[in-house]
């Protein structure tokens, strides 16, 4: 029976003990034994708002398992979908062939150890050290495999860990990937903090630098001393599957049948199962009407398949449900239209097998979970917004060309016009920074708009390419773009002489938008982000009681006033009314009250709507990298991949990654891709937005952008935990990793050997000072006084690191004419925080081990604020809502604790932003 302690999100994990799932303690969570199976469940925010969840199922076979164990895993992972209601995707994880998302949760890898709960183990502090060999495979998630400790192991191809008692050796073989070497020194972190208590050294030795001092020599004399290496010999468990076109047979009575030669959406019944064979992925695909007996066959017979097949060990297994498809099983087909209600038929079908499936539940002890019947409606959730007080400029295109627009007019956005747009502000880093745009009206010409977009190309690269530059069409406005424009009002009609030849040649009437005409504009936002005002018909029809509305009728100005608006809605009407009739004083007329003059000018009184508009939904984001081939955009197969619990380290510099979050996408540029695909960006976000149209629903007019590495804006960087001081290290991967780690103060005495070490000791030395201790290993925290000398140790840190690291620059911040007497001060930080000396809030926090925070000691809303005019003293500045009283956390932030840190990250510090609590 499973016990389910994470009523709604996070991980979970039982092993097999004696054919019964037996809930892991959250201390082991990471630990697996290679004697054992285990049954993970990570349950995320699902796609149709707040309460609903989505839920990944994997059971894991360490190499070592019995047959029984794997089987009863297996079984319990199709139970255990059945308790949360028959949606979970099911996973099948075999060890050292595990798949990406798996490892995600256990960042930067797992390290299965020996042994088991039949055999027996012993836990890591009760084992004698043993030395021990890794090959470490990934540049996102590491695939970390134990190898035989043998010199005839090394190769060229590979990266290696070499784990001893007093030292952890990274061996870089000359043909190893840089990314692949990156990633390995998160490991010997990992290896470092649960292993040696974070302080034995750490030393990294390149392939065919033999020196014999230092850690080169050192490492071969561990292995009896140096020899040439050879080539890589590829065993049974190095063959990877390729991808390849999906394959779909049926599976009838549990057995796999003939290939459908011919397949799409509709070609899959709602009371059967199916396998899609794609190469190194086989996918079981079964119907909502399926019975519970159905899909576990329907899992066996994949086993078989893939046994019957002789394919190799590496080959994923992923069970579906209907209407649960991912991105990966989906991107098999040219199309994956919206779901429609199923016939008459099938919903008999579906709720015949409702009833089997609730009589297991009923047997379980548990419940369907997929939605919270109480689960508190969310707000729209408003994304940080640009600095204020920039300067703003706006250029409308006509004739092929770009002119300025007026000062009075910025604002009025006509939707037969194309605009640019370039705001330049001062972020809090002290530095530059613009968001460059073209805005396309839903009636301009595609000459227009195609001007526009050249034109801005032209703008991005005159400024070197730091803007973030961005394309919006009318109607998608992002809460970032209507902010800089108060008021923002979107007119009918055009003013361009393309706009204009264009609805005389096609006959139409011209609507565009005269002071002297009558009009409805629409208030409808109640706050800086939302409120862009929309020209309407000037008929009743376009009223709303939720709204406020300008009116301009007959020889009148008026402001109508909705039942059901806001008091913000009618002081922005006011506003508006100013912007577009200057001087002319507007009568107010409430609705239900109206004068008979008032709906004369509209040409009579009728009924308005009392519809309510609703925002969107909001989704959890998802990173994809993409391959290139000869340049092109490749979209289908196997070039969309996504990133799982993504972080600011999957941000690679070799890369160009999309970022989609639904009512945004985003194309991040590392700095060492090559110029020629840096160019291309924006068209392989649009590449990017016609397959997730086809295969997603998302909308082909969503705001677009382009994001240079080192210029990321702050509505972007929220939906990561953002390292400011990791965008000024430059280099590629291996050379930002390194200066991260050991820069921290996280190891010592780590580079390359001979007199590289010493230097790089030096250059550690210095930004361990300059940047603080990540508090592992031979690193210390920050002197008193450090930051006077900061400068000076940053410095030094570069001098030195430049002889080891010749590639890798670190941006620093201009220094005064005379540092001794004005020191380089630290760069600000987005809030302020504790020095490092007293990193450890005096008013401490507690956390419990569903990690829910809390503290003994709490304050008033007023006093936790960031605003507030009386703080409370030694708090820690980060986690200001663990201080809150029980009654006030859930008045303030509409959920209770468990809710609240049951959501990502990004989500926490955006609900805190909107309520002053970040």
């Amino acid at each position: 029976m499973f016990v389910l302690n994470n009523f709604y999100r996070g991980l979970e994990i039982w092993r097999i003990e004696n054919f019964k799932p037996v809930p892991l303690p959250k201390s082991d969570y990471g630990t697996f034994y290679a004697g054992d199976s285990y049954v993970v469940l990570q349950t995320s925010a699902g796609r149709g708002g707040a309460g609903v969840f989505a839920h990944d199922v994997h059971y894991w076979l360490g190499k070592d398992t019995s047959q029984d164990e794997a089987g009863t895993a297996a079984i319990k992972a199709v139970e255990l979908d059945a308790i949360l209601g028959g949606r979970a995707v099911q996973h099948r994880e075999v060890q050292n062939f595990e798949s990406d998302k798996f490892i995600s949760y256990f960042k930067p890898c797992i390290a299965p150890r020996e042994g088991g709960v039949k055999s027996g183990f012993k836990k890591p502090e009760e084992e004698e050290f043993e030395t021990r060999l890794y090959t470490c495979r990934g540049k996102r998630v590491v695939h970390l495999k134990q190898v035989p400790f043998s010199r005839s192991v090394l190769n060229h191809d590979d990266v290696f860990v070499l784990d001893t008692k007093e030292k952890i050796f990274q061996f870089n073989g000359a043909n190893s990937n840089i990314q692949e070497r990156a990633k390995a020194l998160e490991v010997i972190q990992f290896l470092k903090d649960k292993y040696h208590e974070g302080t034995c050294n750490v030393a990294i030795v390149d392939d065919g630098k033999l020196q014999a001092e230092g850690d080169s020599g050192e490492f071969w004399v561990i292995f009896g001393g140096f020899a040439p290496i050879g080539k890589k010999v590829l065993s049974d468990d190095d063959v990877i599957p390729e991808r390849t076109p999906g394959k779909l047979y049926s599976i009838d009575g549990g057995k796999v049948g003939d290939q459908i030669e011919e397949y799409s959406k509709s070609t899959f019944e709602t009371d059967k199962c199916y396998l899609m064979d794609c190469g190194f992925e086989v996918f079981v695909w079964v119907g909502r009407a399926t019975q519970v007996d159905d899909r576990k066959a329907a899992t066996q017979a994949a086993e078989e398949f893939l046994t019957s097949n002789n394919r190799p060990k590496a080959t994923l297994i992923t069970r579906l449900i209907q209407g649960y498809e991912t991105h990966a099983f989906k991107s098999n087909f040219d199309t994956w239209p919206s779901s429609t209600a199923p016939s008459a038929e099938n919903r008999g079908k579906v709720a015949e097998n409702r009833g089997k499936v609730s009589a297991l539940l009923k047997q379980q002890g548990g419940g369907p979970k997929g939605k919270e019947k109480n689960a508190p409606v969310v707000e729209e959730v408003v994304p940080p917004l640009l600095e204020a007080n920039g300067k703003l400029e706006v250029w409308s295109i006509d004739g092929g060309a770009k002119n300025p627009v007026a000062s009075e007019d910025v604002g009025k956005f006509y939707s037969g016009d194309c605009y640019i747009v370039l705001y330049s502000y001062h972020s809090r880093e002290k530095k530059d920074d613009f968001y460059l745009c073209y805005w396309i009206g839903k009636d301009s010409t595609e000459e227009d708009q195609n001007t526009a977009a050249k034109l801005t190309t032209s703008m991005f690269n005159s400024l070197k390419g730091r803007p973030v530059q961005g394309r919006i069409y009318q109607e998608k406005e992002p809460p970032q773009f209507i902010a800089i424009f108060q008021p923002m009002v979107l007119l009918k009609g055009g003013l361009s002489s393309s706009y204009k030849s264009y609805i005389a040649e096609k006959g139409l009437t011209d609507e565009t938008y005269s002071p002297d005409n009558p009009s409805i504009i629409r208030i409808s936002g109640t706050a800086v982000h939302n409120n862009k005002t929309v020209h309407l018909d000037p008929v009743p029809a376009s009223l709303n009681s939720h709204e406020v509305f300008v009116v301009h009728a007959g020889s009148h100005l008026y402001i109508w006033q909705g039942t059901q608006s806001t008091y913000e809605q009618q002081q922005w009407a006011a506003k508006i009314a100013e912007f577009l009739k200057p001087g002319v004083t507007a009568k107010y007329q409430k609705e239900g009250t109206e004068s008979a003059t008032f709906w004369l000018g509209l040409g009579g009184k009728e009924d308005v709507s009392t519809n309510k508009v609703s925002f969107d939904t909001i989704r959890d984001p998802h990173l994809f990298g993409f391959s290139l081939s000869k340049g092109k955009f490749e979209v289908g197969l196997e070039l969309v991949e996504e990133v799982y619990n993504f972080d600011q380290d999957d941000l690679l510099p070799e890369d160009i990654l999309i970022l989609d979050t639904h009512a945004e996408v985003f194309v991040w540029i590392g700095q060492a891709v090559d110029p020629k695909e840096k160019k291309n960006a924006l068209d392989y976000g649009q590449k990017y937005i016609e397959w997730a149209e086809n295969l997603d629903g998302l909308n082909p007019r969503v705001p677009l952008y382009r994001v240079p590495e080192g210029n990321e804006p702050n509505f972007f960087t929220t939906y990561f935990s953002w390292e400011p001081l990791k965008t000024q290290i430059h280099g590629n991967s291996f050379q930002k990793k390194i200066t991260i780690l050991f820069g921290a103060g996280s190891a010592e005495g780590a580079g390359n050997q001979g007199g590289g070490n010493t230097q790089r000791a030096a250059a550690m030395a210095a930004l361990n000072s300059t940047f603080g201790s990540s508090g592992g290993g031979g690193g210390g925290g920050k002197a008193p006084g450090a930051t006077k000398n900061a400068g000076s140790q940053r410095r030094a840190a570069v001098a030195a690191l430049s002889g080891v690291i010749p590639d890798a620059k670190i941006d620093e911040p201009e220094s005064p004419e005379k540092p001794e007497e004005a020191p380089e001060e630290p760069i600000e930080p987005s809030e302020p925080i504790p020095d490092d000396n007293d990193s450890e809030p005096k008013v401490a926090i507690e956390e419990d081990e569903n990690g829910i925070l809390s503290s003994q000691s709490t304050f008033s809303y007023e006093q936790v604020r960031v605003k507030s005019e009386n703080p409370a003293p030694d708090i820690d500045l980060k986690r200001r809502e663990a201080y809150l009283s029980v009654e006030e956390f859930e008045s303030v932030l509409g959920m209770t604790r468990e809710e609240f840190y049951k959501l990502p990250k990004w989500k926490q510090d955006l609900t805190k932003k909107k309520v002053d609590l970040f």
